[in-house]
């Protein structure tokens, strides 16, 4: 009795009680994600780049 419960309770919440984005806001806020992953990323590649150029240069060094 209680997993028909919840289903049902879980059910009238999403009907009543969501409030779901317009399609413009949607659009903006999948514009951010967007924005934020590519810049994200950007940054990681930097750093993955002048680890590798220092630790070439490290080993160089060394051997």
């Amino acid at each position: 009795m209680g997993l028909v419960s919840y289903v049902k309770n879980s059910y009238n919440e999403l009907v009543h009680k969501v409030t779901w984005p317009t399609f413009p806001e949607l659009r903006s806020s999948a514009l951010v994600v967007m924005i934020a992953a590519l810049i994200i990323s950007a940054v990681v590649l930097v750093m993955d780049i002048t680890f590798q150029n220092f630790m070439q240069f490290v080993y160089g060094r060394l051997y």
